[in-house]
């Protein structure tokens, strides 16, 4: 291998924001911060936490509910001829 071509391995510090705080080792040479680690997130820790960004359930309910309303009126005209 060549020498002095490969970046430094050092260690580094992961905060989350749950205030978990993880020492590990990094080429980046930096502390990092994350919003979601291994002791808050819900698939390690068991718990479910729902995460909204931007209204996204809502909108999909909205959306889920125009659908559900064009095909009960399609239902109800199909039915209405067929009698």
């Amino acid at each position: 291998m060549k020498d002095n071509i490969h970046p430094t391995f050092e260690p580094v510090t992961i905060n989350c924001a749950c205030g978990n705080t993880l020492q590990t080792y990094s080429t980046a040479g930096k502390d990092f911060s994350v919003e979601i680690c291994s002791s808050c997130h819900p698939y390690f820790t068991g718990k479910q936490k729902l995460v909204d960004t931007a209204g996204r359930i809502e909108r999909f309910q909205k959306r889920y509910a125009k659908v559900n309303e064009e095909n009960e009126k399609k239902k109800a005209t199909k039915n209405a001829t067929a009698q």
